[in-house]
Protein backbone atom coordinates (compact mmCIF):
# COMPACT_ATOMS: atom_id res chain seq x y z
CA UNK A 1 0.00 0.00 0.00
CA UNK A 2 1.41 3.40 -0.99
CA UNK A 3 1.75 5.80 1.91
CA UNK A 4 1.57 9.60 2.18
CA UNK A 5 4.28 9.56 4.84
CA UNK A 6 7.61 8.34 3.45
CA UNK A 7 9.99 9.40 6.21
CA UNK A 8 9.94 10.27 9.88
CA UNK A 9 11.21 13.76 9.17
CA UNK A 10 9.07 16.14 11.17
CA UNK A 11 8.22 13.59 13.85
CA UNK A 12 10.70 15.07 16.32
CA UNK A 13 10.39 18.75 15.48
CA UNK A 14 7.36 19.67 17.59
CA UNK A 15 7.40 21.00 21.13
CA UNK A 16 5.44 18.11 22.62
CA UNK A 17 8.11 15.58 21.61
CA UNK A 18 10.74 17.59 23.52
CA UNK A 19 8.91 16.78 26.74
CA UNK A 20 8.48 13.05 26.14
CA UNK A 21 10.57 10.20 24.74
CA UNK A 22 9.03 8.14 21.92
CA UNK A 23 9.86 5.47 19.37
CA UNK A 24 9.64 7.61 16.23
CA UNK A 25 9.19 4.60 13.95
CA UNK A 26 6.13 3.60 15.97
CA UNK A 27 4.70 7.14 15.82
CA UNK A 28 5.30 7.16 12.05
CA UNK A 29 3.35 3.89 11.67
CA UNK A 30 0.49 5.22 13.81
CA UNK A 31 0.38 8.30 11.61
CA UNK A 32 0.33 6.21 8.43
CA UNK A 33 -2.71 4.27 9.60
CA UNK A 34 -4.53 7.38 10.82
CA UNK A 35 -3.81 9.53 7.76
CA UNK A 36 -4.76 6.82 5.26
CA UNK A 37 -8.10 6.33 6.99
CA UNK A 38 -8.84 10.03 7.36
CA UNK A 39 -8.00 10.63 3.68
CA UNK A 40 -10.33 7.81 2.61
CA UNK A 41 -7.61 5.44 1.40
CA UNK A 42 -8.65 2.69 3.81
CA UNK A 43 -11.90 1.69 5.46
CA UNK A 44 -12.50 1.66 9.19
CA UNK A 45 -12.24 -2.15 9.30
CA UNK A 46 -9.02 -2.15 7.25
CA UNK A 47 -7.46 0.48 9.48
CA UNK A 48 -8.43 -1.38 12.62
CA UNK A 49 -7.05 -4.69 11.31
CA UNK A 50 -3.77 -3.04 10.36
CA UNK A 51 -3.54 -1.39 13.78
CA UNK A 52 -4.10 -4.72 15.55
CA UNK A 53 -1.57 -6.47 13.30
CA UNK A 54 1.06 -3.76 13.85
CA UNK A 55 0.88 -3.24 17.62
CA UNK A 56 0.07 -5.11 20.79
CA UNK A 57 -0.41 -1.90 22.70
CA UNK A 58 -0.45 1.86 22.24
CA UNK A 59 -0.20 4.26 25.17
CA UNK A 60 -2.32 7.37 25.62
CA UNK A 61 0.81 9.50 25.16
CA UNK A 62 1.65 7.83 21.83
CA UNK A 63 -1.93 8.32 20.64
CA UNK A 64 -1.78 11.99 21.64
CA UNK A 65 1.55 12.65 19.92
CA UNK A 66 0.39 11.07 16.67
CA UNK A 67 -2.76 13.22 16.89
CA UNK A 68 -0.60 16.32 17.36
CA UNK A 69 1.16 15.63 14.02
CA UNK A 70 -1.99 15.17 11.94
CA UNK A 71 -2.34 18.78 10.84
CA UNK A 72 1.09 18.57 9.17
CA UNK A 73 -0.42 16.03 6.80
CA UNK A 74 -3.44 18.05 5.76
CA UNK A 75 -5.86 16.83 8.45
CA UNK A 76 -7.82 19.80 9.79
CA UNK A 77 -9.10 20.14 13.35
CA UNK A 78 -12.66 20.05 11.94
CA UNK A 79 -12.01 16.66 10.36
CA UNK A 80 -10.36 15.38 13.51
CA UNK A 81 -13.31 16.47 15.67
CA UNK A 82 -15.81 14.87 13.27
CA UNK A 83 -13.88 11.60 13.02
CA UNK A 84 -12.72 11.24 16.63
CA UNK A 85 -15.13 8.39 17.37
CA UNK A 86 -13.91 6.41 14.36
CA UNK A 87 -10.26 7.02 15.28
CA UNK A 88 -10.88 5.73 18.80
CA UNK A 89 -12.60 2.68 17.29
CA UNK A 90 -9.44 1.96 15.27
CA UNK A 91 -7.41 1.97 18.50
CA UNK A 92 -9.91 0.30 20.83
CA UNK A 93 -8.15 -3.11 20.92
CA UNK A 94 -4.63 -1.76 21.45
CA UNK A 95 -5.06 1.46 23.46
CA UNK A 96 -4.09 0.58 27.01
CA UNK A 97 -5.73 2.12 30.06
CA UNK A 98 -3.46 3.81 32.57
CA UNK A 99 -4.56 3.50 36.18
CA UNK A 100 -3.72 6.76 37.90
CA UNK A 101 -3.23 6.48 41.65
CA UNK A 102 -3.17 10.08 42.83
CA UNK A 103 -3.77 11.75 46.20
CA UNK A 104 -6.81 13.85 46.99
CA UNK A 105 -6.22 17.43 45.96
CA UNK A 106 -4.11 16.61 42.90
CA UNK A 107 -5.86 18.42 40.00
CA UNK A 108 -6.00 15.27 37.85
CA UNK A 109 -7.44 13.26 40.77
CA UNK A 110 -10.07 15.99 41.11
CA UNK A 111 -11.05 15.66 37.44
CA UNK A 112 -11.26 11.89 37.84
CA UNK A 113 -13.40 12.19 40.98
CA UNK A 114 -15.76 14.44 39.04
CA UNK A 115 -16.05 11.91 36.21
CA UNK A 116 -17.03 9.27 38.78
CA UNK A 117 -19.88 11.50 39.98
CA UNK A 118 -20.93 12.34 36.42
CA UNK A 119 -21.13 8.62 35.63
CA UNK A 120 -23.42 8.18 38.64
CA UNK A 121 -25.74 10.79 37.14
CA UNK A 122 -25.69 8.98 33.79
CA UNK A 123 -26.56 5.72 35.54
CA UNK A 124 -29.54 7.43 37.20
CA UNK A 125 -30.64 8.71 33.79
CA UNK A 126 -30.57 5.19 32.33
CA UNK A 127 -32.69 3.95 35.22
CA UNK A 128 -35.24 6.75 34.79
CA UNK A 129 -35.61 5.92 31.09
CA UNK A 130 -37.11 2.57 32.16
CA UNK A 131 -39.60 4.17 34.53
CA UNK A 132 -42.68 6.32 34.27
CA UNK A 133 -41.82 9.89 33.27
CA UNK A 134 -41.87 12.26 36.26
CA UNK A 135 -40.71 15.75 35.43
CA UNK A 136 -39.37 16.62 38.89
CA UNK A 137 -37.08 13.61 38.87
CA UNK A 138 -35.59 14.62 35.54
CA UNK A 139 -35.27 18.25 36.68
CA UNK A 140 -33.21 17.11 39.65
CA UNK A 141 -31.03 14.97 37.39
CA UNK A 142 -30.37 17.92 35.08
CA UNK A 143 -29.59 20.21 38.02
CA UNK A 144 -26.68 17.85 38.61
CA UNK A 145 -25.73 17.15 34.99
CA UNK A 146 -25.56 20.85 34.14
CA UNK A 147 -22.66 21.16 36.59
CA UNK A 148 -20.50 19.46 33.97
CA UNK A 149 -19.99 23.00 32.61
CA UNK A 150 -17.84 23.73 35.67
CA UNK A 151 -15.76 20.62 34.92
CA UNK A 152 -15.30 21.79 31.32
CA UNK A 153 -14.50 25.40 32.28
CA UNK A 154 -11.76 24.37 34.68
CA UNK A 155 -10.34 21.95 32.14
CA UNK A 156 -10.37 24.54 29.34
CA UNK A 157 -8.91 27.39 31.39
CA UNK A 158 -6.46 25.43 33.52
CA UNK A 159 -5.45 22.06 32.09
CA UNK A 160 -5.54 22.99 28.40
CA UNK A 161 -3.43 26.05 29.09
CA UNK A 162 -0.72 24.00 30.85
CA UNK A 163 -0.70 21.43 28.03
CA UNK A 164 -0.33 24.12 25.37
CA UNK A 165 2.90 25.23 27.03
CA UNK A 166 4.18 21.69 26.43
CA UNK A 167 3.22 21.76 22.76
CA UNK A 168 0.02 19.71 23.14
CA UNK A 169 -2.71 22.00 21.76
CA UNK A 170 -5.11 19.45 20.27
CA UNK A 171 -7.29 19.36 23.40
CA UNK A 172 -7.80 23.14 23.08
CA UNK A 173 -8.60 22.90 19.38
CA UNK A 174 -10.59 19.66 19.24
CA UNK A 175 -11.84 18.60 22.66
CA UNK A 176 -13.15 22.12 23.40
CA UNK A 177 -15.51 21.69 20.43
CA UNK A 178 -16.64 18.31 21.76
CA UNK A 179 -17.21 19.87 25.20
CA UNK A 180 -19.39 22.54 23.63
CA UNK A 181 -21.37 19.89 21.75
CA UNK A 182 -22.12 18.26 25.11
CA UNK A 183 -23.13 21.60 26.61
CA UNK A 184 -25.42 22.26 23.66
CA UNK A 185 -27.24 18.93 23.87
CA UNK A 186 -27.70 19.36 27.65
CA UNK A 187 -29.05 22.87 27.09
CA UNK A 188 -31.40 21.56 24.39
CA UNK A 189 -32.67 18.83 26.71
CA UNK A 190 -33.32 21.28 29.53
CA UNK A 191 -35.26 23.52 27.17
CA UNK A 192 -37.45 20.62 26.03
CA UNK A 193 -38.01 19.59 29.64
CA UNK A 194 -38.99 23.10 30.72
CA UNK A 195 -41.34 23.44 27.74
CA UNK A 196 -43.05 20.12 28.70
CA UNK A 197 -42.13 18.50 25.38
CA UNK A 198 -41.87 15.14 27.12
CA UNK A 199 -41.62 12.81 24.12
CA UNK A 200 -38.97 14.93 22.39
CA UNK A 201 -37.06 15.20 25.64
CA UNK A 202 -37.09 11.44 26.25
CA UNK A 203 -36.06 10.62 22.69
CA UNK A 204 -32.97 12.80 23.13
CA UNK A 205 -31.73 11.21 26.35
CA UNK A 206 -29.85 8.28 24.79
CA UNK A 207 -27.85 10.76 22.74
CA UNK A 208 -27.12 12.87 25.83
CA UNK A 209 -25.92 9.84 27.78
CA UNK A 210 -23.74 8.67 24.88
CA UNK A 211 -22.16 12.08 24.27
CA UNK A 212 -21.36 12.65 27.94
CA UNK A 213 -19.99 9.09 28.27
CA UNK A 214 -17.79 9.59 25.21
CA UNK A 215 -16.22 12.84 26.42
CA UNK A 216 -15.49 11.33 29.83
CA UNK A 217 -13.88 8.31 28.18
CA UNK A 218 -11.60 10.55 26.11
CA UNK A 219 -10.56 12.39 29.25
CA UNK A 220 -9.87 9.30 31.34
CA UNK A 221 -8.25 7.20 28.61
CA UNK A 222 -6.14 9.84 26.84
CA UNK A 223 -6.20 13.37 28.27
CA UNK A 224 -5.46 12.64 31.93
CA UNK A 225 -2.68 10.04 31.43
CA UNK A 226 -1.00 12.27 28.83
CA UNK A 227 -1.24 15.22 31.22
CA UNK A 228 0.51 13.21 33.92
CA UNK A 229 3.37 12.44 31.53
CA UNK A 230 3.74 15.98 30.19
CA UNK A 231 3.28 18.12 33.30
CA UNK A 232 5.48 18.38 36.37
CA UNK A 233 4.47 18.39 40.00
CA UNK A 234 5.10 22.11 40.45
CA UNK A 235 2.77 22.81 37.53
CA UNK A 236 0.00 20.83 39.21
CA UNK A 237 0.61 22.71 42.47
CA UNK A 238 0.22 26.03 40.64
CA UNK A 239 -2.87 24.72 38.82
CA UNK A 240 -4.50 23.66 42.10
CA UNK A 241 -4.19 27.19 43.50
CA UNK A 242 -6.33 28.63 40.67
CA UNK A 243 -8.81 25.72 40.48
CA UNK A 244 -10.85 27.06 43.42
CA UNK A 245 -11.59 30.26 41.50
CA UNK A 246 -13.63 28.32 38.92
CA UNK A 247 -15.16 25.72 41.23
CA UNK A 248 -15.97 22.02 41.11
CA UNK A 249 -18.53 19.69 39.58
CA UNK A 250 -20.60 17.51 41.92
CA UNK A 251 -17.81 17.22 44.52
CA UNK A 252 -16.73 19.20 47.56
CA UNK A 253 -13.72 21.49 47.35
CA UNK A 254 -10.69 19.17 47.44
CA UNK A 255 -7.81 19.65 49.88
CA UNK A 256 -4.73 21.62 48.93
CA UNK A 257 -2.09 19.86 46.89
CA UNK A 258 1.48 20.36 48.06
CA UNK A 259 4.90 19.45 46.75
CA UNK A 260 6.01 15.86 47.30
CA UNK A 261 9.22 17.20 48.81
CA UNK A 262 9.51 20.17 51.12
CA UNK A 263 11.17 23.22 49.67
CA UNK A 264 14.57 23.74 51.31
CA UNK A 265 15.05 27.18 52.88
CA UNK A 266 17.70 29.37 51.27
CA UNK A 267 19.88 29.33 54.37
CA UNK A 268 19.96 25.51 54.32
CA UNK A 269 21.40 25.58 50.82
CA UNK A 270 24.54 27.20 52.14
CA UNK A 271 23.96 30.34 50.05
CA UNK A 272 26.58 32.98 50.74
CA UNK A 273 24.81 35.76 52.66
CA UNK A 274 27.58 38.12 51.59
CA UNK A 275 26.27 37.74 48.03
CA UNK A 276 22.89 39.06 49.14
CA UNK A 277 24.58 42.06 50.74
CA UNK A 278 26.51 42.73 47.53
CA UNK A 279 23.27 42.59 45.54
CA UNK A 280 21.69 45.09 47.92
CA UNK A 281 24.59 47.49 47.29
CA UNK A 282 24.08 47.16 43.53
CA UNK A 283 20.37 47.94 43.92
CA UNK A 284 21.15 51.03 46.00
CA UNK A 285 23.72 52.23 43.44
CA UNK A 286 20.95 52.29 40.83
CA UNK A 287 18.44 53.98 43.11
CA UNK A 288 16.54 50.85 44.05
CA UNK A 289 15.70 50.32 47.71
CA UNK A 290 15.90 46.54 48.12
CA UNK A 291 14.22 46.76 51.54
CA UNK A 292 11.13 48.47 50.20
CA UNK A 293 8.20 46.41 49.02
CA UNK A 294 7.72 46.64 45.25
CA UNK A 295 3.96 47.06 45.65
CA UNK A 296 4.54 50.21 47.73
CA UNK A 297 6.70 51.92 45.12
CA UNK A 298 4.97 55.05 43.77
CA UNK A 299 4.47 54.93 40.00
CA UNK A 300 3.94 57.98 37.82
CA UNK A 301 0.86 56.98 35.81
CA UNK A 302 -0.60 59.25 33.12
CA UNK A 303 -2.96 61.14 35.40
CA UNK A 304 -1.56 60.75 38.88
CA UNK A 305 0.71 58.90 41.29
CA UNK A 306 -0.28 55.39 42.37
CA UNK A 307 1.41 52.45 44.04
CA UNK A 308 1.14 48.98 42.52
CA UNK A 309 -1.00 48.02 45.53
CA UNK A 310 -3.44 50.85 44.74
CA UNK A 311 -3.54 49.94 41.04
CA UNK A 312 -4.43 46.34 41.92
CA UNK A 313 -7.14 47.50 44.32
CA UNK A 314 -8.64 49.75 41.63
CA UNK A 315 -8.77 46.87 39.15
CA UNK A 316 -10.28 44.63 41.83
CA UNK A 317 -13.13 47.08 42.48
CA UNK A 318 -13.95 48.28 38.95
CA UNK A 319 -17.54 47.00 38.43
CA UNK A 320 -16.70 45.42 35.06
CA UNK A 321 -14.50 42.54 33.91
CA UNK A 322 -11.39 43.67 32.04
CA UNK A 323 -9.04 41.49 29.96
CA UNK A 324 -6.04 42.53 27.88
CA UNK A 325 -4.45 40.79 24.90
CA UNK A 326 -1.21 42.32 23.61
CA UNK A 327 -0.15 43.09 20.02
CA UNK A 328 1.32 39.57 19.70
CA UNK A 329 -2.11 38.10 20.52
CA UNK A 330 -0.98 36.85 23.93
CA UNK A 331 -3.45 36.94 26.83
CA UNK A 332 -1.62 39.11 29.39
CA UNK A 333 -4.10 40.28 32.03
CA UNK A 334 -7.57 40.02 33.55
CA UNK A 335 -9.04 41.99 36.45
CA UNK A 336 -9.50 40.13 39.72
CA UNK A 337 -13.13 41.00 40.43
CA UNK A 338 -15.77 39.28 42.55
CA UNK A 339 -18.48 39.74 39.94
CA UNK A 340 -16.80 37.96 37.02
CA UNK A 341 -19.26 36.96 34.28
CA UNK A 342 -17.27 34.06 32.87
CA UNK A 343 -14.60 32.01 34.65
CA UNK A 344 -10.97 33.06 34.36
CA UNK A 345 -7.86 31.60 35.89
CA UNK A 346 -4.21 32.55 36.21
CA UNK A 347 -3.34 29.50 34.11
CA UNK A 348 -4.54 31.35 31.00
CA UNK A 349 -1.92 34.10 31.33
CA UNK A 350 0.65 33.83 28.54
CA UNK A 351 -1.71 31.85 26.32
CA UNK A 352 -2.40 32.62 22.66
CA UNK A 353 -5.81 34.29 22.62
CA UNK A 354 -7.00 31.85 19.93
CA UNK A 355 -6.58 29.05 22.47
CA UNK A 356 -8.70 30.88 25.03
CA UNK A 357 -11.82 30.43 22.87
CA UNK A 358 -13.66 27.47 21.38
CA UNK A 359 -12.63 26.77 17.80
CA UNK A 360 -15.98 28.02 16.48
CA UNK A 361 -15.26 31.51 17.89
CA UNK A 362 -11.65 31.82 16.72
CA UNK A 363 -12.57 33.23 13.30
CA UNK A 364 -14.51 36.08 14.94
CA UNK A 365 -11.66 36.76 17.39
CA UNK A 366 -9.12 36.94 14.56
CA UNK A 367 -11.42 39.14 12.48
CA UNK A 368 -11.64 41.66 15.34
CA UNK A 369 -7.88 41.64 15.96
CA UNK A 370 -7.05 42.05 12.27
CA UNK A 371 -9.51 44.94 11.87
CA UNK A 372 -8.00 46.65 14.91
CA UNK A 373 -4.43 45.97 13.77
CA UNK A 374 -5.12 47.34 10.28
CA UNK A 375 -6.77 50.46 11.68
CA UNK A 376 -10.12 49.62 10.07
CA UNK A 377 -12.06 49.55 13.35
CA UNK A 378 -11.60 50.67 16.96
CA UNK A 379 -14.48 48.90 18.70
CA UNK A 380 -16.63 45.80 18.47
CA UNK A 381 -19.63 45.27 20.75
CA UNK A 382 -21.79 42.29 21.59
CA UNK A 383 -24.64 41.58 23.99
CA UNK A 384 -25.95 38.25 25.19
CA UNK A 385 -29.10 37.12 26.99
CA UNK A 386 -28.03 34.51 29.55
CA UNK A 387 -31.25 33.42 31.20
CA UNK A 388 -32.21 36.38 33.37
CA UNK A 389 -28.89 38.13 32.82
CA UNK A 390 -28.09 40.66 30.10
CA UNK A 391 -24.35 40.64 29.38
CA UNK A 392 -22.69 43.50 27.52
CA UNK A 393 -19.25 42.99 25.92
CA UNK A 394 -17.06 45.67 24.33
CA UNK A 395 -13.72 45.11 22.58
CA UNK A 396 -11.54 48.22 22.19
CA UNK A 397 -8.33 48.60 20.17
CA UNK A 398 -5.40 49.69 22.35
CA UNK A 399 -3.03 52.10 20.58
CA UNK A 400 -0.01 54.13 21.71
CA UNK A 401 0.38 57.90 21.22
CA UNK A 402 1.55 57.33 17.64
CA UNK A 403 -1.46 55.19 16.78
CA UNK A 404 0.46 51.91 16.75
CA UNK A 405 -1.65 48.86 17.60
CA UNK A 406 -0.74 47.51 21.04
CA UNK A 407 -3.48 45.02 21.71
CA UNK A 408 -7.13 44.55 22.60
CA UNK A 409 -8.99 45.47 25.78
CA UNK A 410 -12.14 43.46 26.51
CA UNK A 411 -14.76 44.92 28.84
CA UNK A 412 -17.57 42.67 30.03
CA UNK A 413 -20.45 43.62 32.33
CA UNK A 414 -23.63 42.16 33.74
CA UNK A 415 -25.87 45.03 32.61
CA UNK A 416 -29.17 43.49 33.76
CA UNK A 417 -29.80 46.18 36.39
CA UNK A 418 -28.63 49.05 34.18
CA UNK A 419 -30.94 47.89 31.40
CA UNK A 420 -33.92 48.00 33.78
CA UNK A 421 -33.42 51.64 34.81
CA UNK A 422 -35.73 54.40 33.62
CA UNK A 423 -36.39 58.02 34.47
CA UNK A 424 -33.89 59.75 36.78
CA UNK A 425 -32.54 59.37 40.28
CA UNK A 426 -30.81 62.60 41.29
CA UNK A 427 -30.92 62.17 45.07
CA UNK A 428 -29.09 59.67 47.23
CA UNK A 429 -31.54 56.95 48.26
CA UNK A 430 -29.74 53.92 49.68
CA UNK A 431 -32.81 52.53 51.46
CA UNK A 432 -34.83 51.95 48.29
CA UNK A 433 -31.97 51.19 45.94
CA UNK A 434 -32.64 47.85 44.31
CA UNK A 435 -28.98 46.94 44.12
CA UNK A 436 -26.72 47.21 47.16
CA UNK A 437 -23.31 45.84 47.87
CA UNK A 438 -24.53 42.28 48.33
CA UNK A 439 -26.66 42.08 45.22
CA UNK A 440 -23.77 43.33 43.11
CA UNK A 441 -21.89 40.22 44.04
CA UNK A 442 -22.10 37.48 41.42
CA UNK A 443 -22.37 33.73 41.78
CA UNK A 444 -18.68 33.74 42.65
CA UNK A 445 -19.27 36.00 45.70
CA UNK A 446 -17.59 35.26 49.01
CA UNK A 447 -19.22 34.32 52.32
CA UNK A 448 -21.64 36.67 54.07
CA UNK A 449 -21.98 36.79 57.85
CA UNK A 450 -24.31 33.74 57.82
CA UNK A 451 -21.95 31.79 55.54
CA UNK A 452 -24.73 31.54 52.97
CA UNK A 453 -23.40 31.21 49.41
CA UNK A 454 -24.54 29.72 46.12
CA UNK A 455 -23.00 26.42 47.31
CA UNK A 456 -24.96 26.35 50.59
CA UNK A 457 -26.78 23.05 51.01
CA UNK A 458 -30.54 23.67 51.12
CA UNK A 459 -31.21 20.83 53.55
CA UNK A 460 -28.67 22.18 56.05
CA UNK A 461 -30.04 25.71 55.61
CA UNK A 462 -33.61 24.59 56.38
CA UNK A 463 -32.41 22.58 59.36
CA UNK A 464 -30.75 25.68 60.81
CA UNK A 465 -33.52 28.12 59.83
CA UNK A 466 -36.78 26.07 59.53
CA UNK A 467 -38.89 29.15 58.77
CA UNK A 468 -36.97 29.68 55.51
CA UNK A 469 -38.95 26.80 53.94
CA UNK A 470 -42.26 28.70 54.16
CA UNK A 471 -40.50 31.93 53.26
CA UNK A 472 -39.17 30.43 50.00
CA UNK A 473 -42.58 29.00 49.13
CA UNK A 474 -44.08 32.46 49.68
CA UNK A 475 -41.60 33.85 47.14
CA UNK A 476 -42.57 31.45 44.37
CA UNK A 477 -45.07 28.59 43.93
CA UNK A 478 -42.23 26.72 42.21
CA UNK A 479 -40.64 26.22 45.63
CA UNK A 480 -43.65 24.10 46.73
CA UNK A 481 -41.55 21.01 46.05
CA UNK A 482 -39.55 21.82 49.21
CA UNK A 483 -42.42 20.08 51.03
CA UNK A 484 -42.35 16.99 48.81
CA UNK A 485 -40.88 13.59 49.78
CA UNK A 486 -38.75 13.80 46.63
CA UNK A 487 -37.03 16.92 47.94
CA UNK A 488 -36.24 15.25 51.25
CA UNK A 489 -34.32 12.60 49.32
CA UNK A 490 -32.38 15.32 47.46
CA UNK A 491 -31.87 17.70 50.39
CA UNK A 492 -28.36 16.39 50.97
CA UNK A 493 -27.12 17.52 47.54
CA UNK A 494 -29.38 20.42 46.51
CA UNK A 495 -27.73 23.85 46.71
CA UNK A 496 -29.07 27.38 46.47
CA UNK A 497 -27.47 27.61 43.04
CA UNK A 498 -29.51 24.58 41.91
CA UNK A 499 -32.89 25.78 43.18
CA UNK A 500 -32.58 29.50 42.39
CA UNK A 501 -33.21 29.17 38.65
CA UNK A 502 -36.11 26.80 39.34
CA UNK A 503 -37.79 29.53 41.37
CA UNK A 504 -37.06 32.18 38.75
CA UNK A 505 -34.35 34.02 40.74
CA UNK A 506 -30.74 34.94 40.23
CA UNK A 507 -28.84 33.16 42.97
CA UNK A 508 -27.40 36.44 44.36
CA UNK A 509 -30.94 37.88 44.63
CA UNK A 510 -32.25 34.76 46.35
CA UNK A 511 -29.36 34.82 48.85
CA UNK A 512 -30.05 38.49 49.63
CA UNK A 513 -33.72 37.77 50.28
CA UNK A 514 -32.89 34.87 52.57
CA UNK A 515 -30.36 36.97 54.49
CA UNK A 516 -32.88 39.79 54.85
CA UNK A 517 -35.48 37.35 56.22
CA UNK A 518 -32.99 35.92 58.73
CA UNK A 519 -32.06 39.47 59.77
CA UNK A 520 -35.73 40.35 60.22
CA UNK A 521 -36.42 37.25 62.32
CA UNK A 522 -33.29 37.85 64.42
CA UNK A 523 -34.37 41.30 65.58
Amino acid sequence: MKRDITSIEGITDIEMNKNLSFDNEKIKKLLEIKVDYLKGKTTLDEAKKEMNASFEKVTAEEFALAEQHLQSYGISDDTLAEKMEEILAIFEDVLISTKLDLPKGHPIRTYIDETVEIRKVLYSMKELLNKKFIKNQWSEIYDKLSQISIHFSRKQNQLFSALERKGFDKPSKVMWTLDNNVRDVIRKSMKLLNEDKDSEFLSLQSEVIQMVSDIIEKEVEILFPTSMELLKDEEFIEMRISDDEIGYCLIDTPPAYKAKKNIIPVEDLGMNTELLKDLAKVFQKHGIDSQRRVEDEVLNVNQGLLTLKEINLIFKHIPVDLSYVDENEIFKFYSDTKHRVFPRSAGAIGRKVQNCHPRESVETVEKIINAFRNGEKDEAEFWIDMGEKFIYILYTAVRDDKGNFKGVLEMMQDATHIRSLSGSQRLLNWENCEIDKKSKESISSKENKYDITEKTNVGELLKKYPYIRDFLISLSPKFEKLNSPMFRSMAGVATLSMISARGGFQVSDLINRIVEEINRRSK
